[in-house]
């Protein structure tokens, strides 16, 4: 028995890594001889940086800014065929920052820029960028004044860090960019379809989660908009209601419009690295899950993902969640035949999400339903 683990990560318990060893230790408790290959997955957030370097690579380091410009040190990786992977998280992640420090008025992609940077200095010229996990909503323009595009407002002068900076741009220039990145090649890793402004963008859909109030949340949406039209004036293809535009605080709408990236989903890049089809091929069963299986899910997430190319080989899937959502069942029709929550309804979530008792939790759920699936047999 061939078991094929492509676990995404349990955010804020387990990184893919540590999910995929934890259902290894559960299948061998229940089925000793199976022969399991973990792939650690993720879609273009937390993980994906480890999910890339899997299939071979070494990590790079480079000092850079965190969301609120502090000095930290954020690690990237460089794959076998030269192809830069950065998780923006590393940098501008929102696990960086306390509870009380989130507020995307004033938080900047800078450090996403400074990582770019040192990857160019270094010799990278093709990139692959994950962009989930962010704390940011300031159009990217952190990163971009880090890559040296002028941004600045009515007096000249380069507008201040975070989405506060939106409302002050009144001119951009691009006439100082780094050396070398005229030649780069973008690819954005991203599952997020949002448009850049309105009820379904950025600011009004993640803006809460970053920190913001309401108010602040349509502050920004309005000064998104404004942007926008701007953008426009210098990029005239800039196309804020692209699919993906308002991605990570709108740093989908930055990278297509100043670095002509394209946008693709982050699992489908990653399993054409991994070379993922035959491993899956050749299995007899295939594992997946993330920290919460709902309606979303079926949206194309990671899960479903896998699920989709398993079915074009007519592999049982199983699904191992932090919890069970509301719409988990539409994933039932998008090829995952079973899942299972890992954590009892009386557990408190406090105890739930500490990483020992995730990793317990998840081995203990994977032996359970491989066992039950012996005595269903």
């Amino acid at each position: 028995m061939k078991i094929a683990v492509f676990m995404d990560s349990l955010k804020g318990s387990l990184t893919s890594t540590e999910a995929g060893a934890a259902v290894k230790e559960g299948i061998l408790s229940a089925w000793q001889d199976a022969e399991v290959v973990v792939c650690p997955f993720a879609d273009g957030g937390e993980g994906t940086l480890d999910a890339f370097l899997a299939a071979g690579g070494k990590t790079e380091t480079a000092r850079v800014s965190d969301p609120l410009g502090r000095s930290v040190e954020a690690s990237y990786g460089i794959l076998n065929d030269g192809t830069c992977v950065i998780e923006s998280a590393k940098a501008i992640g929102l696990y960086l920052l306390d509870e009380g420090e989130r507020n995307p008025l004033h938080t900047t992609t800078r450090g996403l820029g400074q990582i770019i940077e040192a990857a160019i200095e270094r010799g990278a010229r093709e990139f692959i960028i994950g962009i989930g996990g962010s704390s940011t909503n300031d159009c990217g323009i952190g990163m971009l004044q880090a890559l040296r595009f002028d941004i600045t407002d009515k007096q000249g002068n380069p507008v201040e860090q975070g989405a506060a900076g939106l409302e002050q741009a009144a001119t951009i220039a691009a006439d100082h960019v780094i050396p070398g990145l005229s030649q780069c090649n973008f690819l954005v890793a991203c599952d997020v379809q949002n448009l850049l402004c309105g009820a379904n963008g950025a600011s009004m859909v993640y803006g809460p989660q970053k920190g913001a109030s309401k108010d602040d949340c349509q502050k920004m949406d309005r000064w998104m908009e404004r942007f926008a039209e701007l953008v426009k004036e210098a990029y005239p293809n800039a196309d804020p209601n692209a699919k993906g535009a308002g991605a990570a605080g709108g740093l989908g709408f930055a990278f297509r419009t100043f670095l002509s990236a394209k946008m693709r989903s982050g699992a489908d890049i990653l399993f054409e690295k991994i070379q993922a089809q035959e491993l899956i091929e050749s299995a007899d069963l295939v594992i997946t899950g993330e920290g919460r299986i709902d309606g979303q899910t079926a949206m194309g997430k990671a899960p479903v993902k896998v699920a989709a190319m398993a079915k074009k080989y007519h592999k049982r899937v199983l699904a191992f969640a932090g919890c069970i959502g509301e719409g988990a069942e539409k994933c039932l029709k998008m090829g995952i035949d079973a899942y299972y929550p890992i954590t009892s309804e009386s557990m408190p979530i406090e105890e739930a999400m500490k990483k020992e008792v995730a990793y317990q939790n998840l081995k203990n759920a994977v032996e359970y339903a491989l066992r039950q699936m012996d005595q269903d047999a």
